[in-house]
């Protein structure tokens, strides 16, 4: 389950450069923490051997450098959202391990996507990807210059039906209850082998197959009524590819939630081909979640 209670752990906000690209990744962290009421950490990793320092342990060029980054985004999450505990933090090694090392008892880890000041891509995939594939936490990831400037209070949750990621639908309904938001539980049911091949061939019943999904959406949504009385539940099938309907959802969206892995059940050697699809498609931040069986 959605642990929703744990206010004690922080929201970890992944930074590395100064820029608006960056302050908008820290400030959908800052929001966060302060919805949770969690503490919020900003960690700007340097690119080398050693170990973690403070923000005031400075002595090197390096941590002078990691703190020219930190402390003046620090001082200003202080001034944005008074009610916000910061703290701040350079380390050093790899970023990803970095991360990665920080999700086992962080609430949630942010960072931004390539291209958005967020870290730099990596040959053989993103930092974003590798945290948002093994992290053992939720993974929000910001694409600041894609988001709408005044998203709607609505939150959207892809679900599919034959696998279904209780963990992420928790997650999407606790974030829609503190953000007083309506919720979109979406299902695309849309299939190549359903469709007939030869003479003779009868198509499936599309509209059968349909409300069995949304049967099948209505009833999670039914499990959550009592504890989230105040959300303003909508689910929805459409017959289109499931990467289309998150990014069509997404559009005005406050956050998109996915689950982080597909049908195959096996560990979490890559993401699920639609929840990755999403990460580089929707046009709001999209939380990544896993799943007990992931570990």
């Amino acid at each position: 389950m959605y642990d929703i209670e744990a206010a004690s752990r922080p929201i970890v906000v992944g930074v590395e450069a100064k820029s608006d690209a960056v302050r908008a990744v820290v400030r959908h962290a800052a929001r966060q923490a302060e919805l949770h009421g969690s503490p919020l950490h900003l960690l700007h990793v340097l690119d080398g051997p050693g170990g973690a320092s403070d923000e005031n342990s400075g002595g090197t060029p390096e941590k002078t450098q990691g703190a020219a980054v930190v402390e003046p985004l620090a001082a200003w999450v202080h001034s944005e959202f008074p009610n916000v505990v910061v703290t701040a933090q350079t380390a050093a090694g790899r970023v990803a391990e970095q991360l990665l090392a920080r999700s086992a008892e962080a609430a949630t880890l942010v960072l931004g996507h390539r291209g958005t000041g967020g870290f730099a891509r990596l040959p053989l995939g993103s930092v974003s990807w590798q945290v948002a594939t093994h992290a053992e936490c939720p993974v929000v990831i910001v694409r600041p210059g894609e988001a709408a400037e005044n998203p709607k209070a609505r939150v959207v949750v892809g679900v599919d039906i034959n696998d279904v990621s209780a963990e992420a639908v928790d997650a999407a309904f606790a974030e829609a209850a503190l953000r007083g938001a309506r919720l979109e539980v979406v299902h695309a049911n849309f299939h190549l082998s359903e469709m007939p091949v030869g003479a003779g061939m009868v198509a499936p019943d599309f509209k059968a197959l349909d409300e069995a999904a949304l049967r099948i959406l209505d009833a999670e949504a039914a499990q959550r009524a009592g504890r989230y009385p105040g959300v303003d539940v909508h689910t929805r099938v459409e017959r289109v590819r499931p990467s289309t309907i998150l990014t069509e959802a997404s559009r005005g969206a406050s956050l998109l939630v996915v689950g982080s892995h597909g049908r195959t059940g096996l560990r979490r050697l890559m993401l699920g081909s639609v929840s990755a699809e999403a990460l580089h498609t929707a046009a709001c931040p999209v939380m990544v979640v896993p799943t007990l069986d992931d570990h």
